[in-house]
């Protein structure tokens, strides 16, 4: 019976099972944002054009905060910069609360920059899961976390459709309102969470950029960002066109649903993903989510109707997982302890910087080239992942991992 348990709850630290928690929290705001961020805009733009600005304008905060985010945590220590993006959560709920009352569209825009600021710290919960472990151990911190998505995918959509329309409140108000709610109990869950204790590894300071000096040692560390950023490209440009797409065949409660199982099947699969890992290898974890993810895009040409919608939508999350925890396992395990920082902002940017592509592009492609023709455009950027995990990730994992593991220890 326990080791029955042990593969949906492995043995890892008290704090790892926290970060699940927050990362729950921190999940559960972005669902809310993705289903509510583009009506809401759209009915207070001066055009509907304009509609998904504060959507784009969160992920351009996301983008620019990340890398500053992480260098703060290496000065100020990590629970403080959460800390700090759990009050900017709720600065975030009280400024949109005030923007749908007062029909402010520009206080709209102020309320998603917040909450990108919130989300650029609190993007960290997988990395901090991994602080001073071991590698083998590494994977299953990193899914476990990624797994908090799950509790997101079932109250983000649910809290959005009955929170929408509350007598006595102006419709949406209460979807940002409950960004305060989520951000007093972050707090309070770093109020209680404790970093790991320092590594015992020896670093050698002097030697860490030496051993990125050549392109040999970058490689693993340059896929794993382009898997991971990739497949969140991806992801969210088609998930955000979708939703547009299904705003005319279908009804809001419709896509409510559609967006759920796409989050379901997006973070689900993160109670496994750390076995997956362990039993085939990164490289054909991130193999089998490019496979997935081109799956989806040919679903996705088949017809504009809800069934083939809501299929692809399937397919695109349980490959963005693969794909995302993927790429993050594998920067993980290819940088060292004392260059953790600088990589892990690097990686969260460009991720950051993707997604806010993948925030602005679905009007003007759905506008040009329409959903169908948007999956056969993309496919190649799934080409690409794939060509780089079957030709050139064997090649350079091992050359590249174990080497930094032998120098550092000398």
């Amino acid at each position: 019976m326990k080791k029955q348990v042990s593969r949906f709850l492995p043995d890892l630290p008290r704090a790892t099972y926290l970060l699940t928690i927050a990362q729950a929290l921190n999940l559960t705001c972005a669902v809310i944002s993705v289903t509510i961020a583009a009506l809401v805009g759209s009915h207070l733009a001066e055009t509907p054009a304009l509609g998904t600005v504060p959507y784009g304008a969160q992920f351009a905060s996301v983008m620019l905060c990340t890398l500053p985010a992480s260098m703060l945590m290496r000065r100020y220590g990590r629970r403080v910069i959460f800390s700090f993006g759990a009050v900017m959560l709720i600065l975030a709920g009280i400024v949109g609360y005030f923007a749908v009352v007062r029909m402010s569209f520009a206080w709209l825009i102020s309320s998603h920059t917040l909450l990108g600021i919130y989300i650029a710290c609190a993007n960290f919960y997988r990395f901090a899961a991994v602080d001073n472990v071991e590698s083998s151990t590494k994977p299953q911190a990193i899914s476990l976390v990624v797994s908090g998505g799950v509790l997101a995918a079932i109250i983000g959509p649910t809290l959005a459709t009955y929170l929408r329309v509350v007598p006595g409140f102006v419709d949406f108000s209460l979807c940002y309102a409950v960004f305060c709610v989520m951000g007093v109990a972050t707090l309070a869950l770093m109020a209680v969470w404790r970093s790991q204790a320092a590594s015992s590894m020896p670093t050698l300071i002097e030697n860490t950029p030496e051993l990125y000096s050549s392109l040999d040692m970058r490689i693993p560390i340059l896929i794993a960002i382009f898997c991971a950023a990739g497949g969140y490209f991806l992801m969210n440009l088609l998930m955000v066109q979708a939703s547009l797409v299904m705003k005319d065949i279908c009804s809001f409660s419709a896509i409510s649903f559609a967006i759920e199982v796409h989050v379901l099947s997006m973070f689900v699969p993160s109670f496994f993903t750390g076995s997956i890992i362990a039993r085939i290898g990164l490289q054909k974890t991130l193999l089998t989510g490019f496979l997935l993810i081109s799956a989806a895009m040919v679903v996705g040409t088949l017809d504009v109707r809800y069934e083939y919608v809501f299929g692809a939508l399937t397919l695109l999350g349980l490959g963005w997982n693969l794909t995302y925890v993927g790429g993050g396992a594998l920067l993980a395990q290819s940088v060292s302890e004392y260059d953790r920082y600088r990589w892990q902002g690097i990686n969260d940017t460009v991720i950051a910087a993707c997604a806010t592509l993948g925030a602005l592009l679905p009007a003007p492609m759905m506008a040009r080239l329409g959903w169908n023709w948007s999956n056969i455009a993309l496919f190649p950027l799934c080409l690409i992942g794939l060509v780089l995990c079957i030709k050139v990730l064997p090649r350079s994992e091992l050359l590249s991992i174990q080497p930094l593991v032998d120098r550092s220890a000398k």
